[in-house]
């Protein structure tokens, strides 16, 4: 019996062992954090930030730990959410009200900055509902703390890293203490949410006191978001596109939003307006067509000024958000309607994890195994539905990850996708 007994203990002791083999304790972590933050501090410095800049930035107790900013970046929702649910949370009854409201409030006021910068100001005042709820909510976190140790051993360290330095740029150019630089966990800043980056190209000074101050001063804030939307090339006098219907025998090859057309070729080969009323773009303006969510969802056929938004945020259902509320806005008597939510299949971040293990295990695809849905991914979703003969359209579904679940073998590819076989009534 002792023998069992000293087996047991044996093996509980090397299992122990190996669980916590190679786990630091909290000195040993505190150590490694101040040798690699004094590494951080002299990079700092190395590329030009002065040591008054460092010192005010990193004057508190730094140390290392899981705080909310990565809580926050490796939080991903269970479920995607489809284009319409995603619209429908963002663009209210409510905040359409008070877009409407602040639009004819400030329109004397800024409507000289839209004419400076050429971007409409329906525009401006979406970007800024849907960025900040129009400047309630810029951002709690302090972002030399949260830039810090997001650039610490971090899936996007040098993302992030190169973020904090512009924070400190931004700090040594206008003397600005530390506990100016207040923003979201990821760092972005001000009434519009601007990345460091963005605003050390892109920021203004339009009320002339010396500082580009996104944060309380909304002169300058409006007017940066509008000469970075300048830069980018907006398009004055052109509209950001419309809704439409595909003809039944529509080439999914053709959607994307490098697959340019003109409106008048889409014309030809089928493409109607979703309202009946035609569609209200210039014929000779190059558009694409895109399908937020499938083949399925809502089709929107989309101009320059779309492209422009989705620089801004590279997100098709955030760029969707900020045309709905703008059109809103423009179109006082409109009233509000949420959009119809049509019953899709119900994509989840694990779905998208398991097409994107499959296309690096069988196509080589080299994708980044993250659960989103990315243009890199839904690229390679159609390689996998062209060779499963099903419609390419870049949006995975119960038929493309049953085949995937399935699969045993390159022969799978060769058999064609079989019809749902309908319910057999009960007998009677």
């Amino acid at each position: 019996m002792w023998k069992k007994t000293l087996s047991f203990l044996f093996i509980f002791c090397l299992i122990w062992h190996t669980a916590f083999a190679g786990v630091k304790t909290v000195d040993e972590q505190r150590k490694d954090w101040n040798e690699w933050l004094d590494k951080l501090k002299q990079e700092m410095i190395d590329k030009g930030i002065s040591k008054k800049t460092i010192r005010e930035a990193y004057k508190n107790d730094y140390f290392h730990e899981i705080k909310q900013v990565e809580i926050q970046d490796k939080k991903q929702a269970e479920f995607i959410l489809t284009s319409d649910k995603y619209i429908n949370k963002l663009i209210t009854a409510n905040k359409v009200k008070r877009a409407r409201e602040l639009y004819k409030e400030l329109k004397p006021k800024y409507q000289k900055v839209s004419e400076q910068y050429g971007v409409p100001l329906n525009y401006l005042i979406a970007f800024w509902a849907v960025e900040t709820h129009f400047g309630y909510n810029k951002g709690k976190y302090h972002l030399i703390d949260g830039l810090t140790n997001l650039s610490y051993k971090n899936r996007r360290a040098n993302f992030f890293k190169r973020e904090l330095y512009h924070v400190l740029l931004i700090m040594d150019e206008y003397d600005l203490s530390d506990d100016k630089m207040m923003g979201s966990w990821a760092g972005a800043m001000g009434h519009f949410q601007f990345m460091p980056s963005t605003y050390n190209a892109y920021a203004v000074d339009y009320d002339g006191d010396g500082v580009a101050d996104i944060w309380d001063s909304f002169d300058d804030a409006i007017a940066s978001a509008a000469n970075y939307l300048s830069k980018l090339g907006w398009k004055t006098d052109e509209p950001w596109g419309q809704e439409v219907q595909l003809p039944w025998n529509f080439d999914y090859n053709l959607i994307g939003t490098k697959k340019f057309k003109t409106v008048k070729e889409w014309k030809k080969i089928g493409v109607f307006s979703a309202n009946g009323k035609g569609i209200k773009l210039p014929d000779n303006a190059a558009a694409t067509v895109i399908l937020p969510d499938g083949r399925r969802g809502r089709a929107y056929l989309v101009l320059s000024n779309f492209r422009r938004i989705m620089i801004w945020n590279r997100s098709t259902n955030y760029a969707l958000a900020i045309v709905t509320l703008a059109d809103y806005i423009s179109n006082n008597n409109s009233p509000y309607h949420p959009l119809n939510e049509k019953p899709y299949y119900k994509l989840t971040n694990e779905d998208i994890l398991q097409v994107q293990q499959f296309a690096n295990r069988v196509l080589k695809s080299n994708l980044k195994e993250d659960g989103r849905l990315g243009g890199k991914t839904a690229k390679e979703v159609k390689k996998l539905q062209k060779k499963w003969k099903l419609p390419q359209d870049g949006m995975p579904d119960y038929m493309l990850l049953s085949k995937i679940k399935n699969y045993k073998s390159r022969v799978d590819f060769l058999v064609p996708p079989q019809p749902k076989k309908p319910l057999l009534s009960p007998k009677k």
